[in-house]
């Protein structure tokens, strides 16, 4: 452990992330804010490409996946939701831009002396912070304190306890009780397991499709690289389009998820029958296996 940096790539990638986040977020709110009388009618118009973009996907999200199951609750927690899925995201396509080969080449290639005994040992930023079980499960962490809080709030301690029994009879209680603590702690961690296992996936199949130049040089020579590359080449381009909606679907996943959760632990009257049904079926589908 005395080996270990006080700081590490991911963190400086993490305070990067939130910096853009927080920079994108801000420039779209500018942008999507109502201007002066003295404009007519354009006043109301988003006058940013990434405004629009932004605005799209916060109605969206809001209106079709958040809204729906949480009804009146969901103004109470879209800051929380949207800022979950939107960090996510970032990260997400962070890890899509190659800065660590960037470094690592310009370390070859310039001679940068950091004090590492060889060049692929350092690199300031960059990387997949989502591919670190550490960081999801950080993220899985804030998740349930808000979906707890949400259930005390919501329910009250006897309301909660009652959750855990699920209306079963007394002598059932040492079974379901435990069952539903162990629960409470599985499903944060499932929504973290799911994107380090994703991130993690499609980043292992790249790194793959990119060795596969070096392998056929060692093997063959400069024939064999000439005859590889084209196609590893192709099909890394294909991956990184998957990449590309993979880091969508999986920021969307935890945010919908995290949702769903809270979303069990609220009063529903008959009017929320609809929304619960849904909520239902969305968790069926969401904890199917991941893939990516």
């Amino acid at each position: 452990l005395t080996n270990q940096p006080l700081v590490t790539m991911h963190m400086i990638t993490l305070i990067l992330a939130a910096l853009l986040l927080w920079w994108a977020l801000t420039s779209a709110a500018r942008a999507i804010a109502t201007g002066p009388n003295s404009e007519g009618n354009d006043r109301y118009r988003t006058c940013s490409r990434l405004g629009q973009l932004i605005e799209v996907i916060v109605i969206y999200l809001s209106e079709k996946a958040v809204r729906p199951v949480l009804g009146k609750d969901a103004n109470r927690y879209l800051p929380f939701l949207l800022t979950l899925f939107f960090f996510i995201l970032v990260c997400n396509l962070i890890g899509l831009i190659p800065f660590v080969d960037v470094q690592h080449i310009s370390d070859v290639l310039f001679d940068v002396d950091l004090g590492s005994e060889s060049a692929m040992d350092w690199a300031v930023f960059g990387g997949t912070v989502t591919s670190n079980l550490a960081v999801t499960a950080g993220l899985a962490a804030l998740a349930f304190i808000v979906i707890q809080v949400h259930g005390f709030r919501e329910l009250g301690i006897s309301g909660w306890l009652k959750h855990l029994t699920g209306g079963a009879p007394m002598y059932l209680l040492p079974i379901m009780v435990p069952v539903e603590l162990m629960s409470l702690i599985i499903k944060p961690a499932a929504l973290a397991i799911r994107l380090f296992a994703n991130m993690v996936a499609g980043h292992t199949l790249m790194a793959t499709l990119a060795l596969f130049g070096y392998m056929a040089y060692n093997a063959l020579g400069w024939g064999g690289v000439i005859g590889i590359s084209i196609p590893s080449i192709l099909f890394a381009i294909a991956i990184s389009f998957l990449e590309l909606f993979v880091a969508f679907l999986q920021a969307f996943i935890f945010m919908f998820l995290t949702t769903v959760f809270i979303g069990q632990l609220s009063h529903h009257g008959h009017e929320d029958e609809d929304s619960q049904k849904g909520a239902d079926h969305a968790l069926e589908y969401g904890d199917a296996p991941a893939h990516g």
